[in-house]
Order: structure tokens, then sequence, then C-alpha cells
């Protein structure tokens, strides 16, 4: 069984064609960081015209990489939320539309669902059950997987997501957006032990994060410094080690609750090196991450996501459609 893909859940449109006997066969992704760029932050009204414009032109590049067309495409898995309402529109929409076109089934993708699943497309891939962190953009979250659709949610962030911490962290010493990767290479110049920030919420029970504070932290350490660049490299190390500490720490207590051994850790903050290395440090603990292409958002986690969901049941089609932009990981139900 052939699935399409379809993200466009922010900025990124992403499409891929997976097989359930040969794997992923083809995968396309355009970025629209520089448009974004200019902004300092993602316009969803742009983010929603660069899809309609993106999303048809990817979809024929990848069958054109997998020397098929669209009549050998046995079903179309969109991601149906969460995201911006509009962006998620133009993938639902299209999404529909071949599949209704070509008398296929079409499949609504939970956006987190996807980037939780996609260790699993790897040679190395983890057996359930599991723990799974997912730190991005937008989510920060903590889960108890048992199998696929269930999901208990262990913990999540009160405030800013990781990859958000990261980015307003970046803007705030005067880094180009997004500003994670930009903070990420600049902490590889800083000074170990200049400066220590804390470790929010790590000094009391439970799962839950914030980081908003710590981004406060930074701001603050900054404005009282010299202002010179490695002032900025050692506020960038001593603000990315507190974020890796406090992801570590609060791992460490979801597999001793869960009693799991195994940690799955996606989303475009796992592709942080710090934080890789601080998590294969754990003893008596299997890792295991997407690869660095797939940490992002991308296509093929949401094929994938619909090749498992469409093999265990006939989902039925309805002749209307919606998004959810908010669509929390535990309303979902095993397929």
């Amino acid at each position: 069984m052939r699935v399409l893909g379809i993200e466009s859940s922010c900025d990124e449109t992403g499409v891929a064609l997976y097989d359930t006997d040969k794997g992923l066969l083809a995968h396309a992704l355009f970025s629209q960081i520089d448009m974004h760029a200019e902004y300092g932050g993602v316009v969803p009204e742009l983010a929603s015209r660069d899809h309609i414009r993106k999303t048809l032109p990817l979809i024929e590049e990848v069958l054109e990489q997998a020397e098929l067309t669209r009549d050998d495409i046995d079903a179309v898995a969109y991601t149906s939320g969460p995201g911006l309402a509009g962006a998620l529109l133009v993938g639902a929409a299209i999404g529909r539309s071949i599949a209704w076109a070509l008398d296929k089934p079409a499949l609504p993708i939970n956006h987190m669902e996807g980037h939780l699943l996609s260790p699993l497309l790897e040679d190395r891939a983890p057996e359930f059950p599991f723990v799974s962190l997912l730190v991005s953009g937008g989510h920060t979250l903590l889960v108890d997987v048992k199998a696929v659709g269930e999901y208990e949610l262990l913990g999540e962030s009160i405030d800013d997501a990781v990859g958000e911490a990261f980015d307003k962290t970046a803007k705030l010493l005067g880094m180009d957006y997004p500003g994670g990767p930009y903070l990420a290479a600049k902490a590889e110049q800083g000074k170990p032990d200049r400066y220590e920030f804390p470790r929010p919420m790590t000094n009391r029970p439970g799962l839950d994060f914030s980081f908003s504070g710590l981004k406060t932290f930074a701001m603050n350490t900054w404005l009282n410094s010299e202002q010179h660049e490695q002032d900025k490299a050692d506020i960038s190390l001593a603000f990315q080690t507190a974020v890796v500490d406090t992801l570590t720490i609060k791992c460490k207590r979801a597999l001793k609750q869960t009693g799991h051994k195994r940690l799955v850790v996606a989303g475009g903050v796992s592709a942080n090196k710090a934080l890789r290395e601080k998590l294969d440090a754990m003893p008596g603990v299997e890792v295991f991450y997407p690869r660095q292409q797939f940490c992002s958002d991308n296509g093929a986690m949401i094929a994938f996501a619909g090749a498992i969901r469409k093999q265990a049941m006939q989902l039925q089609d309805k002749p209307t459609f919606s998004v959810r932009p908010r669509w929390p990981l535990d309303e979902l139900t095993p397929p």
C-alpha cells in the first residue's frame, strides 16, 4: 500500500510517498525560513499562501522521484492539526481533493503523532512501550507511549515551548531567525561555568516544564554584561546547558515513573547536539531519534503515520472536513 503524505502545519511544506512493503519511496521539502526571516518570525498568512504555491509541485516531484503516477497512490494522509489554521487548511484541502478525485481514502493525521512515530522509520527503530520527549518550536511534551494511539501525557511546558525559548533567547542576543541553530552554534564558542543559569521546575515534583523565566534570566544576564561576542557565546552556552539539563532531569523522572528503558526524542530540537550527547549518556537507557532531516517538519512522518493507521483500520471518509489547530495527543485513539 502506497500512502502520499502532506505536511503543511507551519512554515515547511513536506510531501512524501511511503510504501508499506518497500518503505519510504521518496520525499521532498520546501522551507519558508528565508521568507519569514525578514519579519523575525512566521507570518501565518504568508505561510498559507506559500503552501498553496508549493504543495502541488512537490507532489509531482515526489511522484517523479518514485517513478509513479497519481493512480499508483492508495491513500492520502495530511496533517489535520495541531498547527496554524490557514496552513493546515491548505494541506487538508489539497489532500482531500486528490483523494476524492482518485476515489481513495483520505487520512487526517495528528502532527505530533507524526513526530512521535518518526524514529520508527529508521533501521534501528524502538519497540513499544517507551517514553517520548517531543521538543519543537511549538511543543514540549513527555508522553508515555504504550502502542500506536495509546498515549498518556506525562508533562508539558506551561509557557514557552523549548524551541520557542531557543528562538526568543537568540533574538534577544541579536541573532537571526530562526535563532535556535544560531544559538547552538554560538554556544560551542562559550566558556563553561562562567554563568550559572537555573534549571526551572526541577526542584519540585512533577514532569511539567517552564522556559519563560530562563529566557528572562538570559536577557538580564546579557543586559548586565559588556555585550561582547564572548559574552554572547558564554550566555548561549549557559542557556543551552540549563535547557539540556532540565530536559534530561525530566526524562529520567519519566523513565523512572513509567519503568520504561527506552526513550524516543523527536521534533526540531531533537537535532541539538548537546541534548543528544546528554541523553545518550544516561545509563541503562536506549535512546532513539529520527534522522537529522526528519527532526523538523516533514512529509515522511505524515505518510508513515497514515500508513500505520490505514493498515489497522478502514477509515470512513465524510463529505466535509475540518482541521484542528489544537489537537492534544491524548485525545487520539488506537487505530
